[in-house]
């Protein structure tokens, strides 16, 4: 169900005629290829053949198969050119789930074990129970509700038998659990053989305090949030999560039903924490929910021109992205370069900077310092000049002179003055 596509799937390395394979003719109706695949597919169930490696492949095989037949021109270009065709198209690499009806349910062992998270298989022999029409349906009349509890890997089955105005009207089958037990609801159409063959599946979801899953029957597209392939398109782009979220949802297979009686079941999942799992089934007419009906219209429209619209606004986001990284990238590369130019200028800056000492260059005991410049030089000789008057004021610059080397010669003075 739903239009996700397993990528790495190939065919057979030998392969045989889909319909050898298949167990019809060229002339066989898509209800009669239906029909055998079910079969085949039921055979070489994974649960049913553990101990035997090649009944996986004969799995693969049917399921191949039954790929190509089940597409109505994927069956046209190889009833033309055989697989030669579906070749040149790239078809060979690839199984559409959307074309195989219940291989969300029939594959799920097999594709779990290839990595792909497909949802939780149903048991074999609820499907072949279904398929012969052994199963025991009780009675789900419009406008009620039933409780119960079923084990693990097990089903409840139920009768909705809806007239004329009802079908028209619109049907919803709701399933609810106060224990937050997991579940599935499942929807089974008449098969040629007098069976049921499964075709839609829901899985329970949390909402709120419960569990539910719900299957709506209103005439117009409803669509259903299938988080296999969320999961899958995630996988591939874990960066674009964003814009995956909306991936998953596909449109329901079956948007209305027919007067008679349908069949549905409550399938109880391997992972309850209890043996049993607890749930309430209701069907209802939609007669009395015309506002509500409504509302789910317009949402699911809102929904699905929101997916249309991500999907052009991830373009420009990626376009911009990039961008922004080569910006970001310049940026990190130009503060780099900055911080180096500027540590290295810090660095020529200190070579400038010299340690002076004091050394002798005269003998009447005057000093300069090593390294000072000329200036300096000169203002030192101007102090030990004589005056503009010519008179010598060596007492006031002997004086000068010794405080300047912090000498304490106040003793002395008064000694020989």
């Amino acid at each position: 169900m739903g239009g996700a596509k397993i990528e790495g799937t190939s065919a057979p390395p030998l392969r045989r005629d889909p319909y050898e394979v298949l167990c019809v003719t060229k002339d066989s109706t898509d209800q009669e290829i239906k029909t055998s695949y079910r079969k085949l597919a039921l055979k070489y169930h994974p649960d049913k053949n553990g101990s035997n490696p090649e009944a996986s492949e004969h799995f693969k095989e049917v399921a191949y198969s039954y790929s190509i037949l089940s597409d109505p021109e994927k069956r046209r270009q190889y009833d033309n050119a055989g697989f030669e065709a579906l070749e040149a198209e790239g078809m060979d690499m690839e199984i559409d789930l959307s074309n195989l009806g219940t291989v969300n349910t029939m594959f799920a062992a097999l594709f779990s074990k290839l990595g792909v998270p497909i949802k939780t298989t149903i048991s074999a022999n609820i499907l072949e129970e279904a398929l012969n029409g052994t199963v025991t349906i009780r009675p789900l009349p419009i406008g009620t509700s039933v409780s119960g509890k079923v084990d693990k890997q097990c089903a409840h089955f139920f009768g909705v038998t809806i007239n004329e105005e009802q079908a028209v009207a619109g049907i919803v089958i709701r399933v609810t659990s106060v224990a937050q037990s997991k579940f599935k609801l499942l929807y089974f159409e008449q098969d040629a053989t007098g069976g049921f063959g499964l075709a839609l599946q829901e899985d329970s979801e949390k909402t709120g305090k419960v569990t539910s899953a719900g299957m709506y029957f209103l005439h117009f597209q409803v669509y259903r949030m299938d988080a296999t392939l969320n999961a899958l398109a995630m996988a591939k782009d874990p960066e674009a999560a964003f814009f995956k979220r909306l991936e998953g949802l596909q449109p329901c297979e079956v948007s209305a039903l027919k007067a008679g009686t349908h069949i549905f079941a409550v399938y109880g999942l391997s992972d309850n924490f209890f043996k049993t799992a607890s749930y309430t089934i209701e069907a209802l007419c939609t007669r009395s929910y015309e506002d509500t009906t409504h509302s789910l219209k317009d949402i699911e429209a809102q929904i699905l021109r929101k997916r249309v619209e991500l999907g052009q606004f991830e373009t420009e986001y990626r376009q911009v992205l990039a961008r922004f990284q080569v910006v970001t990238n310049r940026y990190s590369q130009e503060k780099q370069s900055v911080d180096e130019m500027l540590k290295e200028r810090e660095s020529i800056h200190s070579s400038f900077t010299v340690t002076r000492s004091a050394v002798p260059v005269t003998g009447n005991g005057t000093y300069v310092s090593n390294g000072s410049s000329s200036k300096n030089s000169g203002e030192d000789f101007k102090a030990e000049s004589p005056g503009e008057d010519g008179s010598s004021d060596w007492k006031d610059k002997s004086f000068n002179k010794k405080k300047w080397f912090n000498l304490n010669l106040k003793g002395s003075d008064k000694r020989y003055g």
